[in-house]
């Protein structure tokens, strides 16, 4: 029985592919399974190839599978697209309508089954139901029950009406049914038991946005834009409930500039926005900065330049992230990299943006915004809410009468009371011209130095708590530096060379800004040689090591920038040529 299984449906986007893969991953979820579902779709809303990629385990994964066992497909260009991803025996299910052929390439031992999907659920209803009578083909494949899906269905329909419940039910049984019919080793690709357990399960930008009102944020104005629109439509159905709003707004500039008011004016708020939306927000960045405003914003990585590849997986914001702005401001960059530190970064980046009144940027990619996985329940006991240094009335009250509120006071730490609109004692003026220590404009040399130091020192040289993770040995003779959902790849990858008598060490980094670069130095000079992964095309981590003073004279860049993410296995073979070129 296999501990491991990796399947893949396919089609024309508009056809319910995501449905499918939905319906499967998640009826297996709830079944105790660990889930990994990577989807592959075009920038369009109907037309061109989409897939859905399902890894299912008996123990916990964040990475896609290096082959397949199985693709179901509902046209030729998904056998022609992803056959090659088909290991040795694997299977192709695919719709008689088409009249589907395996190419010469694939391996001789990969098994078609041609079953008419289409007919069978034109013979139950609709021709939608297509769907349903594939999984019906996979179930009896794997070994589930022919009802595996029952409960994610009656979740699904049960509010239209039960006939169309039944009538899904009813095209699985009839896809199980043909199936059973087939001359196929059922057992080679029966999934191993597992033990029933709870598992969430959602995509990265669910995880924010619940993190997000965990913290108590209550404002989101936002502009939509994949893969960021997520967290937006997630807090569209949340926020009204806890009496909070989401505006949508004419475009990003302005959702920054509604949420440095709404900060301003008390609320937790925050944005979501990628690379070209995040462009156009850089002067508000300025302001939310020179003003000590509290802000959250939400950057999910896709591919570029310019509107580049707005549905397919890179890391190539770094740059823009740390220092496009203009001027120079203070700011914390989060780098979580999985839903699960999505959750407890969403939490920590409010916290830090009113602690250090400057903005917070949470910096994902497409692959962890938007890949649903299992994950473990959330610990709330944990969540914590600091609103940071809130001058209270006592300290209003002693401010001199006729004179204004100290907002901008140079204190030691740099960081000055902040105060609400309307509280007694707390005028002062608010402008984005440097100002002095009560807000009104000073564009004196000596004020500007002050101000600059007091903005620019407030981290003080210090690092934030869990800045970095570190899985494998004690001086490896390889070190693997990450950042986002790489972690999965890298982690598996860093496992089977362990396996094979390499001693290699995965470091992950959690936070680009304060760059934890006393930390990484411990660990990169502990290893002899050094690996930086990462899917964009110029090394934007490799160079930002050596930018804030860290070199190795055995530091390499391994990079990949097609829109998929890494694979484990692409992991392993890199690092063991690297190592064996290294070696000579």
């Amino acid at each position: 029985m296999l501990q491991e299984l990796s399947w893949k449906v396919g089609g024309q986007q508009g056809e319910g592919i995501d449905s499918t893969g939905k319906t499967f991953s998640t009826s297996l979820n709830r079944m105790g399974y660990y889930i990994y579902s990577y989807r592959h779709f075009s920038s369009r809303i109907k037309g061109g190839h989409t897939n859905d990629n399902v890894r299912v385990t008996t123990e916990p994964k964040s990475a896609s599978a290096d082959y397949l066992d199985i693709l179901v497909a509902f046209d030729q260009e998904t056998i022609d697209l992803n056959g090659g991803e088909l290991r040795d025996g694997g299977i192709v299910i695919a719709d008689a309508k088409f009249n589907p052929n395996l190419p010469d390439t694939l391996s001789s031992n990969v098994k078609l089954v041609v079953m008419p999907f289409t007919k069978i659920a034109e013979e139950h209803g609709a021709v939608i139901m297509k769907n349903m009578v594939a999984l019906g083909a996979t179930a009896r494949l794997v070994g589930l029950e022919a009802n595996f899906c029952a409960s994610v269905l009656q979740s699904r329909f049960g509010r239209k009406s039960q006939k169309i419940v039944d009538q899904n039910l009813e095209a699985v049984k009839a896809g199980y049914d043909t199936m059973s019919n087939e001359q196929i080793d059922f057992s080679a690709f029966k999934l191993a038991p597992t033990t029933p357990d709870k598992h969430l399960f959602m995509i990265g930008n669910d995880a924010i946005g619940f993190g997000a009102l965990a913290a108590g944020a209550r404002v989101m104005p936002a502009y939509p834009i994949t893969p960021a629109s997520d967290v937006m439509e997630y807090l569209i159905k949340k926020l009204p409930k806890v009496g909070g709003v989401v505006v949508q707004t004419e475009d990003e500039i302005a959702a920054l500039n509604m949420t440095i008011g709404a900060s301003y004016a008390g609320a937790r708020a925050l944005t979501a926005t990628s690379g070209p939306g995040l462009a156009l927000m850089m002067e508000a960045l300025g302001l939310a900065g020179m003003t000590e405003t509290p802000v959250v914003i939400i950057d999910t990585q896709r591919g570029g330049p310019s509107t580049g590849l707005p549905t397919k997986h890179e890391q190539s914001d770094m740059y823009a992230v740390l220092f496009g702005n203009h001027g120079e401001i203070g700011k914390i960059v989060l780098t979580p990299s999985t839903p699960e530190e999505s959750f407890y970064a969403t939490v920590d980046a409010f916290n830090y943006a009113e602690k250090y009144q400057c903005p917070v940027i949470i910096m994902t990619d497409l692959a962890l915004s938007l890949a649903s996985q299992s994950v473990r329940p959330f610990n709330y006991d944990a969540v914590t809410i600091d609103r940071g240094r809130l001058a209270t009335q006592e300290q209003l009250d002693q401010v001199p009468t006729g004179q204004m509120f100290k907002r901008y006071e140079r204190t030691e730490d740099g960081i000055s009371p902040r105060v609400f609109p309307g509280q007694r004692g707390g005028l002062h003026h608010v402008t984005g011209v440097e100002h002095s220590e009560i807000g009104r404009p000073d564009e004196g040399k000596k004020n500007h130095v002050l101000m600059m130091n007091k903005r620019l020192n407030k981290f003080n040289g210090t690092e934030l708590p869990n800045s970095v993770s570190y899985t494998g040995d004690k001086n490896p003779d390889i070190l693997l530096i990450g950042v986002g959902s790489s972690i999965g790849a890298i982690d598996e990858g860093t496992e089977r060379l362990r396996k094979q008598g390499l001693k290699v060490g995965h470091v992950q980094i959690k936070v680009l800004s304060p760059f934890p670069i006393n930390t990484l130095t411990s660990y990169v000079n502990s290893a002899k040689q050094t690996m930086v992964i990462e899917s964009n095309g110029t090394g934007q981590l490799f160079h930002l090591i050596q930018f804030f003073g860290l070199t190795h004279p055995e530091m390499k860049s391994y990079l990949k920038y097609d829109g998929t993410p890494f694979l484990p296995k692409e992991i392993e073979a890199h690092v063991k040529g690297s190592m064996i070129a290294w070696q000579r």
